[in-house]
């Protein structure tokens, strides 16, 4: 094994393995809020969070500009989305 690989098992060991269930455990809780309100968007329900998550729109929409804008995408091609 390399010296690198000997190095990140040591970093997994020593500060990943401790908290890797509840990462995992969270990562599947946010998975699942996730397809429940996408479920809920497709059969016409409102996401039950929007009003509370109003505020943090501008910060989605901007995060979403750069990712189109890094995809060499200059104008996403949907209007009214952004841009």
């Amino acid at each position: 094994m390399s010296l690198w690989g000997r190095v990140t098992d040591w970093h997994d060991q020593l500060f990943v393995a401790k908290w890797r269930s509840g990462l995992q455990r969270a990562a599947r809780e946010q998975e699942e809020t996730f397809l429940a309100v996408l479920l809920l968007s497709s059969f016409g329900i409102d996401d039950p969070a929007a009003y509370h998550t109003m505020d943090v729109t501008p910060e989605l929409v901007e995060s979403f500009h750069a990712w189109h804008q890094s995809q060499g995408m200059e104008h996403f091609p949907t209007s009214g989305v952004c841009c």
